[in-house]
């Protein structure tokens, strides 16, 4: 039987083999923990990779010959059966940075030769002891800026090297209580409710408070940036964002579970929404474009207090017709 224990160590395993693996090396690893179909889903030049071997070759490679001496440093692991049926399962998700030297460059990223962080977080499904399918979702952007290039306009909220929870308790490599993983996914499925609902009575920061803590934390993405409060997050993300859009469609995750205190979802897309001006400053374009989004929460009590996001701005803003990667670096981010 495919249990989170299981999975999870089947993940810890690929984890310190694929970290500890020659550059050489990396396409045998892939193989001998992944599917020969896996699918695996990245952000923006990516998009979906198919087979260990392409994703050893245009995805791990690269970044291993980039960012020398790496080292993974996770801040929250968990596993949990999905949600949803569709693919249902068992998935494990790992939240945290990929660090090293950025001795080379990379997507036409200007190598510094310095420590450099790649924010990451992967939801893995795993069948038997193999992984099946990989979401792996990293802040491009926030590399970007390590650099010296300024792919966006100023953000609303703070651009930081983000850290793990203030509880420092994310890495469940144990079975959490049942009782506390059913509450954590019962109150970020209240607040999803409440999020999609842009036509809510209540003000924005009554709406924000039936889930969250009032000191909650949002680690929003470079483009967007970190903040801190209900009343700050109200104003410096929430707000805006609502105001930038029309049309939002509903949400859809193809994962969303939960363990002990944490929990979390992806989608690909998790929504799409029309463009009507002003979002991270750049002017309307009226076009419909789609959201790929990660979200990892941490409950505290009977409400939500931290919140680490990832969403896929390269790809959202090449829908509209501008190539971030291209126009800040002069080069295609185009994978071979």
């Amino acid at each position: 039987m495919n249990t989170p224990q299981n999975a999870k160590h089947i993940v810890r395993q690929f984890y310190a083999d694929l970290d500890a693996a020659n550059p050489d090396a990396l396409e045998d690893v892939m193989a001998q923990y992944c599917a020969p179909s896996l699918v695996w889903r990245g952000f923006h030049p990516f998009h979906i990779l198919e087979g260990p071997q392409q994703v050893a070759a245009k995805f791990w490679g690269p970044v291993r010959k980039s960012l020398t001496r790496l080292q993974r440093r996770m801040d929250v692991f968990f596993a949990a059966q999905n949600r949803f049926d569709d693919p249902g399962g068992v998935w494990v998700c790992s939240m945290g940075h990929l660090m090293g030297l950025f001795d080379q460059p990379w997507l036409g990223i200007p190598s510094t030769g310095k420590m450099a962080f790649l924010r990451y977080c992967a939801f893995h499904r795993v069948e038997g002891d193999m992984i099946v399918e990989t979401a792996m979702y990293f802040d491009i952007p926030h590399l970007m800026v390590q650099a010296g290039l300024q792919p966006f306009p100023e953000q609303t909220a703070a651009q930081l090297v983000q850290p793990g929870p203030q509880t420092h308790d994310g890495l469940l490599y144990d079975p959490q209580p049942i009782d506390e993983s059913d509450k954590t996914l019962a109150t970020i499925e209240a607040m999803i409710t409440d999020l999609g609902q842009w036509n809510n009575k209540l003000s924005l920061e009554d709406e924000l408070a039936q889930t969250w803590h009032d000191d909650m934390i949002w680690w929003g993405p470079t483009g967007i940036g970190a903040t801190y409060t209900i009343e700050r997050y109200a104003k410096q993300h929430s707000a805006p964002f609502r105001a930038s859009f029309a049309e939002r469609s509903k949400t859809n995750h193809i994962c969303r579970m939960a363990e002990g205190h944490y929990g979390g979802f992806f989608g690909w897309p998790n929504f799409t929404a029309v463009h009507t001006g002003g979002f991270m400053g750049m002017p309307a374009s009226e076009k419909t474009a789609e959201f790929r989004v990660i979200d990892i929460y941490r409950r505290d009590g009977d409400k939500l207090a931290e919140n680490w996001i990832f969403i896929d701005l390269l790809h959202f803003w090449n829908q509209l017709g501008v190539d971030i990667l291209a126009r800040t670096t002069g080069i295609s981010g185009h994978v071979d």
